[in-house]
């Protein structure tokens, strides 16, 4: 038998471990032998991944280290849905192995469940059928309200976040959101009114989460933010779980200090321990948000098609991890891929009001290289708290596009102070925030903050950012505040323009600061600004 004949007639191998849509698997076996496969435990997988090609799965699978290096043959793995949370990609990168997801295919059907628990919980539908249901005829029990007229309050305008805002315009709804990561244009374009997340607690009649869970939006709704509500309003969470303190929420309801609420998800699922349960005004659905025929199937589709293209040495259309680098350019840029992710990452915590627009200048060696992946990195730094998709240099344009932010890249082969520079400018309604970043020894190191020139090495933790006027005893009295708070300062930078002039310190602390104690620092004279930053 012949070479090529061989080649034509053997096809790849995917094992699927979870449901996906007939159609999907159909089309599949017209390109590769399919092997479905849905109770596999992690020890069974292990055993078995090494004689495929291709892996698909959903959420419940845990795709981890060891998977991805028992996948000997493994080219692409793909996740039926938005998050790749059980997967891990950066092994998965290591081994240049394609992730990929379908973040859009089902983003009506989140967005419709949105609006239907809303009008639920309007118009106490769930409570009113199993009341008729058990015989009982209470019209005057189950008074609604209409939502003609009322404030919805969307937090975060990403893909399910700006469909629910169209679909409450339709309904007549006045609609306002918080989302620092949306231009104005853009918001204008949905006949959206930005605020800040606190005014859109206070305003709304309801709310609706559509953010992902990160470090810094895990438990974004709490005590806290529910003690400034309106007692009248409903919330609603067909996001993420972890986005609400469950505890606080029923809580509230106990106490009557909200109206109501609708969860799709929760932070332990399947949901076996039902706090919920008994409590009239919560309505909960068991993750319902992407189960519709068309979404099933349109998520199966654009997982397959992905598949077959990386098969056929095409590029996935959602790829989640970097694309391959080669040899010759991996060991200049990889360092400064973390830079250019430190950057954006800094520069998301330091802006305040909407983003505009972010420009990317290259300056001296690192301008001869190909620098779309670090111009990703850097988007990817300043998205990563409220974009689910990975930014890599496939999606890059695309997701900051769909967000009505504008992105320059400027390539100078001459650098004044550093062998290689790069500086990111980011845009926004209030300022415009400048981050440097270089690599010295392999190490990330920041050079710039707007007009201040430093050296900082910014190991991972937690920073204090103070613009305040140079003056003696001033240090000495922010050193009291943190003191105080039993807070440990391990590193202190200031940057001036001259002397008793404006200047920027900087903190390397070993705990957070509480809100409390940075409101305590802008107390202290001439100090004009106090941001936290954790990297």
């Amino acid at each position: 038998m012949s070479e090529d004949k061989i080649t034509t007639d053997t096809k790849k191998k995917v094992l699927v471990t979870e449901s996906i849509s007939t159609e999907g698997i159909e089309l599949l076996r017209n390109h590769a032998d399919v092997d479905i496969n849905l109770d596999l435990s992690h020890d069974k997988l292990l055993k078995i991944i090494g004689n495929y090609e291709g892996l698909i799965v959903r959420s419940q699978t845990r795709v981890t280290e060891e998977v991805i290096e028992a996948g000997k043959k493994l080219q692409i793995v793909g996740r039926a849905g938005v998050g790749v949370d059980n997967i891990d990609v950066d092994a998965a990168t290591r081994r240049g192995i394609v992730v990929v997801n379908a973040p859009t295919s089902n983003t009506t059907a989140a967005a419709e469940h949105t609006i239907a628990l809303m009008l639920s919980l309007a118009r106490h539908i769930p409570q009113a059928n199993s009341s008729l249901k058990t015989g009982a005829w209470q019209r005057s029990h189950f008074v609604g309200i209409e939502v003609k007229g009322k404030t919805i309050g969307v937090v975060g305008l990403g893909n399910v976040g700006s469909e629910v805002a169209r679909r409450a315009r339709a309904l007549d709804m006045r609609v306002i959101a918080s989302d620092p990561f949306i231009s104005l244009e853009y918001a204008r374009n949905l006949n959206v009114e930005l605020v800040p997340l606190e005014q859109l607690l206070k305003e709304s009649d309801f709310i609706t989460l559509h953010i992902p869970q990160t470090n810094s939006t895990d438990g974004l709704i709490g005590e806290k933010e529910l003690a400034v509500v309106k007692s009248s309003v409903r919330i609603i969470n067909a996001a993420r779980g972890g986005l609400i303190d469950e505890d606080a929420l029923v809580k509230a309801i106990k106490e009557k200090r909200i109206a109501g609420a609708a969860l799709d998800v929760f932070r332990n699922e399947p949901l076996t321990s039902n706090i919920f349960a008994d409590e009239e005004n919560i309505i909960i659905t068991p993750h319902l948000g992407a189960s519709t025929a068309e979404a099933q199937t349109n998520v199966a589709s654009d997982i397959v098609n992905q598949v077959i293209a990386v098969f056929n040495g095409q590029t996935a259309k959602y790829s989640v991890n970097a694309p391959f680098i080669s040899v010759e350019n991996i060991s200049v840029l990889a360092p400064f891929i973390k830079a250019s992710t430190t950057a954006g990452k800094l520069a998301a915590q330091l802006a305040e009001g909407q983003m505009s627009s972010i420009s990317i200048r290259y300056e001296g060696e690192i301008s001869n290289y190909d620098t779309n992946v670090l111009k990703a990195a850097v988007l990817g730094g300043l998205l990563e708290q409220i974009s689910e998709e990975r930014v890599n240099l496939v999606n890059a344009n695309l997701i900051a596009t769909r967000r009505g932010l504008t992105v320059v890249e400027q390539k100078d082969v001459i650098s004044e102070n550093y062998a290689s520079l790069i500086t990111t400018e980011v845009k926004t309604s209030k300022e415009t925030v400048i981050v440097s970043t270089t690599v010295v020894r392999g190490e990330t190191h920041i050079a710039r903050i707007d007009n201040y020139w430093l050296d900082i090495y910014p190991a991972e933790g937690y920073f204090l950012f103070c613009d305040h006027l140079d003056r003696p005893g001033l240090l000495g009295q922010v050193g009291r505040v943190t003191g105080d708070a039993n807070i440990d300062i391990s590193a202190m930078h200031v940057g001036r323009l001259k002397p008793r002039g404006e200047a920027l310190m900087i903190l390397t602390l070993d705990e957070p600061v509480p809100e409390e104690e940075r409101k305590k620092l802008l107390s202290v004279p001439d100090v004009y600004s106090a941001k936290f930053v954790k990297l």
